[in-house]
């Protein structure tokens, strides 16, 4: 068995597509299972149960012989979300409990971290120890996020492999419910669908003109090989955690305008200002040192912006189909 919690998420559940590609069927999606729209991305999944997240903990006391790897996915991933102690529940001492179960049980353990605790990115975007301790992410999301990864770098009993994945700016299919929270490209289409024009955020930063704001994008199919691969690895040495981009910065008007181009509509692009309540906690750049997961071995190439939107426009977005 293959757990996967924040299954009917958008990573979650593009990696339960995944492993069904590749033949793994004996499934234990884990999430709360409340939201119609999110259950849209199981539809067509092979599972073998169904565990809401509360009563995770006693199934796997329960189970754990019968499992071989545990993907914890799940989290409140709201970067506008300022319920401090939600998040603190959610992602910080629901993932310890995972973290010990899996010490307790022997398994192995990947687990989402994310980008968003760089911050602004005064220490850089390499994935070392040494600047985990120093990070100040922008809001509370990536604060939880980041208490997590300096919680597990000091473990003295960890699970036998484990691995933290910052992801970066993940688009693709089965992100249609994630309302504001849904990459750039999603909003776009929608937007370019039905006015034809796209609004970008204007910026307030002098050091970047409006629609050069630059951040690594990565699309969720490589984000899922990545996962896959550290399924089969599984070395002891390499645990630890590990940024997950394209490697890349690309500029949101380069994004956008793959998308008009995707959709075979003329660009007609324009800027208004950026919410207040995001302006002062908003990422300028990021771009993900991906050299630490290179090291171990990852060597599939990741797709290019230009191919990844195209992809992801004409095979999902232009007929709503999900992964």
């Amino acid at each position: 068995m293959i757990i996967v919690t924040g299954a009917a998420g958008f990573i979650g559940s593009a990696l339960v597509a995944k492993l069904n590609a590749e033949n793994y069927n004996d499934i234990i999606v884990v999430d709360d299972f409340s939201s119609p729209e999110k259950m849209k991305n199981l539809e067509g999944k092979k599972i073998t149960a169904m565990v809401h997240r509360d009563g995770f903990f006693k199934w796997l006391k329960d189970n754990h012989r019968l499992v071989q790897f545990v993907f914890h996915l799940g989290a409140r991933t709201d970067t506008t979300e300022f319920d401090m102690e939600l998040l603190n529940r959610l992602n910080l001492d629901y993932t310890q409990g995972v973290w010990q179960a899996c010490v307790e049980y022997g398994l192995p353990l990947v687990y989402a971290s994310s980008a968003a605790t760089y911050g602004g990115g005064e220490f850089g975007y390499d994935d070392t120890n040494e600047v985990i301790p120093k990070l100040q992410p922008l809001n509370p999301y990536g604060i939880s996020k980041n208490e997590f990864d300096k919680w597990a770098i000091l473990q003295e009993k960890t699970p036998y492999f484990w691995v933290g994945l910052k992801f970066f700016n993940v688009y693709g299919p089965n992100e249609y419910h994630k309302g504001r929270m849904a990459s750039v490209i999603l909003h776009a289409f929608k937007q370019i669908k039905e006015t034809g024009k796209m609004k970008l955020f204007r910026s307030h930063n002098p050091n970047f003109k409006d629609g050069e704001q630059m951040r690594d994008f990565v699309y969720v199919k490589d984000v899922t090989d990545v996962l896959y691969f550290l399924m089969h690895h599984r070395r002891k040495e390499d645990n630890g955690i590990y940024n997950l981009g394209s490697g890349k910065a690309e500029t949101f008007l380069s994004l956008v305008k793959n998308t008009f181009k995707a959709m075979d509509i003329p660009e007609d692009i324009s800027f208004i200002d950026t919410p207040e309540d995001i302006r002062d906690k908003y990422q300028y750049f990021t771009e993900a040192n991906m050299h630490k997961l290179i090291s171990i071995g990852y060597n599939k190439p990741f797709h290019s912006l230009a191919e990844g939107v195209d992809e992801y426009v004409k095979d999902y977005l232009l007929d709503g189909k999900y992964m």
